[in-house]
């Protein structure tokens, strides 16, 4: 079944083709490492560009490359949640291990991991094992809430993609349930798993663009204009959407013709750059290769590898058929419960405008 709400979700191609610089000669030594019969085994090769070294083992082909660059650190977003929200931060890892794998709505495999989300068909959806009306304690992620320096228990996924003349680099953020919004006096677009992201444009390693993307698309600015706290630019993630803005306050958008509205304001700061699994995505070839992190998520990712952000299904449940009783629509626009989100290789990493949708990109100077 499409979701009615497929565009509140902002599901982009895997990026367009972008130019590339010439690469650069290579250097002349890099570390193989094949781990495999009780052996260690070390082999000298070239390597491109960035590339440290490679890993070589059961389940999954690890690639490390340089490290996330310290300027994406210090121009990290800001990020202030909603100072009543329900819906806290999460942990992509902890999500799977809530969730069964289904295609039409019968379980493909008992459970899935990070190190072998990507061997699930594209089709297949993480569903919930526990109903989301329930509202049970990993759908709310409330021990995940920042603390007062900013450190939440869920890591942010950082990745960094190498264009012709600038670096993008992504910060996503995700939570294990979207509340939506009220339409016509009820509430629609609730879907299980969410991701949203913000986007920071650089150039020779200064910051020239930001991106914050908002149900289905987004708001592109210049560094100048976004408000700031020190270097780094404020986000606010809206009430229960996790849409993200450039300001507090209320916040109008139109859907189906009718204005709705975010809540917005200064709410508890959530750093992500305290903790945060780190990775390289290269447009080319649509691979992602280990950065390094922060905190528990940049310990864990050497294990988990890379291959799970290939993965092209849906976070959360298959919208529910009409006949579920916890199912209503609104005159076949939208319905109270919709299908989960894509992860971030669909978000349109090798983007060359700023705007994940780059048709008709407007760049804003002042919020």
């Amino acid at each position: 079944m499409v979701s009615r709400r497929a565009h509140l979700y902002g599901e982009g191609c895997l990026g367009g083709a972008c130019a590339r610089r010439p690469s650069p000669p290579p250097h002349p030594l890099s570390c193989l490492v094949l781990r495999g019969h009780g052996a260690l085994h070390l082999a000298r090769l070239p390597y491109p560009f960035g590339l440290t070294s490679l890993v070589l083992g059961s389940p999954s082909l690890i690639v490390k490359r340089d490290a996330i660059p310290d300027y994406a650190l210090k121009y990290a977003p800001y990020t202030l949640l909603y100072s009543n929200e329900t819906y806290q931060p999460s942990d992509a890892a902890v999500h799977l291990q809530h969730t069964t794998p289904k295609v039409n709505f019968e379980a493909i495999a008992d459970a899935t991991t990070l190190t072998d989300l990507n061997t699930l068909t594209a089709d297949a959806f993480l569903t919930s094992n526990d109903d989301p009306e329930t509202l049970p304690a990993w759908l709310l992620s409330t021990d995940n809430k920042p603390d007062a320096d900013g450190l939440s228990a869920a890591p942010a996924t950082i990745i960094a993609v190498q264009k012709d003349g600038f670096i993008d680099v992504f910060y996503f953020y995700f939570y294990s349930f979207d509340f939506g919004n009220d339409l016509f006096g009820i509430v629609f677009g609730n879907h299980v798993g969410d991701w949203e992201h913000s986007m920071v444009r650089f150039v020779d390693g200064a910051p020239t663009h930001v991106y914050l993307s908002a149900h289905s698309s987004g708001y592109a600015y210049t560094y100048d204009a976004i408000p700031k706290n020190g270097d780094r630019p404020i986000v606010y993630v809206a009430d229960g959407t996790h849409a993200n803005y450039a300001t507090a306050g209320t916040q109008e958008y139109t859907f189906a013709g009718s204005l709705i509205t975010d809540d917005t304001d200064e709410g508890p700061f959530w750093d992500v750059a305290l903790n945060y699994r780190g990775y390289w995505f290269d447009n080319s070839t649509t691979t992602f290769s280990s950065a390094g992190g922060a905190g528990p998520g940049g310990a864990a990712q050497n294990a988990e590898g890379a291959d799970w952000l290939l993965w092209t299904g849906a976070w959360g449940d298959e919208e529910y058929p009409d006949d579920d009783p916890r199912q209503y629509c609104v005159f076949d626009i939208s319905c109270h419960y919709v299908s989960g989100p894509t992860g971030p290789v669909q978000k349109n990493l090798g983007r060359n405008e700023v705007c994940q949708a780059e048709d008709d990109c407007e760049i804003l100077e002042s919020v």
